[in-house]
């Protein structure tokens, strides 16, 4: 970090920060309108450590892991059942949060499924898995440019359902490199609509499944944990995994279409995987199957997806495919700045702050379509400028909560024939995944500026294009398939 965005950072923003926190932690109820009417301490403290979150993850003014770890933390000491003492006499009829609810965010079994997960995909990189996988599934789209393309957008979002959506696009920079450079400089055009397709199907692939980015998880683990509704793995698969497909096929037409190719032919050369195979190979390569093989057919055997993400993990570890070594590549970061979107989701519930949201808006005379729209949008317009991790952890507890007040109202049928609760927060993570407009909005799009083959008005252009149609299609797709409530 330069010093002068370090002075910036820490002279300037993180005090305007701590003075929106301390502001609204101590003003009077009546700030907040008729909210204020029935506002508690507790919930007004919630109020306060929604808005620190919301300025931390957009400003970054640390890493947004850090700041999800510090929301725990705060939490843990001033609205959970063990808060620090004098905190602990409120005055009112406050409630605390039990301790064990923040505790367990850490450890929630959507952070387990997301967990197995990376060891899934950190054993496949160990063990050659994944080099083998992209090789066989290129294979078949030969060695025409368009095809080629078609072929690099698929099987990019394939490996993003089950990878991390920065370790994909990484790995397939690499094997796409030769491409490149063996591409005239004649054919500008296609090297740009090659560069592009490695964000786009990493970030449209990862919404195939609920390890496949962090704002599923998010999606997931909320509607469990503060509506009741579960969602296993093949049930979000099955009806996100064809959304992917409809939207790779729009965003290979939208590419061929903005940067033709000159050339005949594009070759494509992934070295085989020669070393010795041994007894480790063979049950890494087992195991990776079964797992996926448990989650498809969770409806079948009655085993949570959760559970079946922890038998990779034991299976590995026992047999020594994954060592004390590996768990060091386990993206940590992830999984605690997941877990504390998980802990804001418990303080907006477990303070009742939710439920007082839902006693004093008009949830009644709000119209559900234009609900979806805002909700989608803010989320969409965020998550191109912060992380769509950070979005979807501040956006989805919110969402439900008002779910919760338009259950209670006269539109509980409108919103229901919407999809309802499972609707709208799907809805909002799947926003979250189709925000890819400039460089900064996702890692993937990062990688792919740093081929210097793209430009930002390219980005912007594709990503607006990608997204418009995203944020629609993903409208009318959610709003028919998830029917939950």
């Amino acid at each position: 970090m330069s010093d002068k965005k370090f002075n910036v950072k820490y002279c300037v923003l993180l005090p305007i920060v701590l003075i929106v926190t301390i502001f609204l932690w101590c003003c009077p109820a009546s700030f907040f309108g008729s909210l204020g009417d029935v506002l508690t301490v507790t919930q007004q403290r919630t109020i306060a450590i929604f808005a620190f979150a919301a300025l931390m993850w957009i400003f970054e003014i640390v890493p947004n892991w850090v700041t999800s770890l510090m929301v725990i933390v705060i939490s843990l000491l001033t609205i959970s059942n063990k808060s620090i003492g004098f905190l602990m006499n409120t005055g009112d009829d406050s409630a605390f949060v039990p301790m064990k609810e923040i505790m367990r965010s850490f450890a929630d079994p959507v952070v387990m499924l997301f967990l197995g997960g990376f060891v899934l995909a950190i054993t496949a990189s160990k063990y050659g898995m994944d080099v083998t996988m992209a090789r066989i599934l290129l294979k078949p789209f030969g060695k025409k440019p368009k095809v080629v393309l078609l072929g690099v957008l698929a099987v990019i979002a394939i490996f993003s359902m089950f990878m991390s959506n920065t370790a994909t696009a990484a790995m397939f920079l690499a094997f796409l490199a030769p491409v490149f450079a063996s591409l005239p400089d004649t054919d500008a055009k296609g090297k740009v609509g090659i560069a592009l397709a490695i964000p786009i199907a990493a970030n449209i692939g990862g919404i195939g499944t609920p390890i496949g980015t962090p704002p599923n998880a998010t999606a997931v683990g909320n509607l469990e944990s503060l509506a009741g509704i579960t969602i296993g793995f093949g049930d979000w698969a099955m009806r996100m995994i064809p959304f992917v497909i409809v939207m790779i096929l729009l965003a290979w037409v939208l590419l061929c279409v903005l940067y033709p190719f000159k050339s005949d032919e594009i070759v494509l050369e992934i070295k085989k995987d020669d070393h010795k195979k041994t007894y480790k190979d063979y049950v890494a390569w087992i195991t990776f199957g079964a797992t996926i093989l448990l989650w498809m057919t969770e409806q079948l055997h009655g085993i949570s997806s959760n559970i079946v993400a922890l038998i990779p993990l034991a299976v590995y570890t026992a047999t020594g495919v994954f060592t004390k070594e590996d768990i060091k590549d386990i993206n940590w970061d992830v999984l605690w700045l997941v877990a504390g979107g998980f802990a804001l989701g418990y303080a907006l519930s477990g303070t009742g702050l939710a439920k007082a949201m839902v006693e004093a808006i008009p949830f009644g005379s709000m119209n559900i379509i234009v609900v979806f729209v805002v909700a989608g949008l803010v989320c969409y317009l965020l998550s191109n400028f912060i992380s769509n991790s950070a979005t979807a952890a501040l956006l989805i507890p919110i969402m439900i909560a008002m779910g919760n007040g338009l259950l209670q109202s006269g539109n509980a049928d409108a919103f229901n024939a919407f999809g309802g609760q499972a609707g709208l927060s799907v809805f909002v993570a799947v926003c979250a995944s189709v925000a890819m407009c400039l460089p900064i909005s996702t890692p993937p799009n990062a990688i792919a500026a740093s081929t210097g083959l793209v430009e930002t008005k390219d980005m912007t252009k594709v990503g607006l294009i990608v997204g418009i149609v995203g944020l629609v299609l993903g409208f009318f797709w959610v709003t028919k398939f998830f029917p939950f409530a």
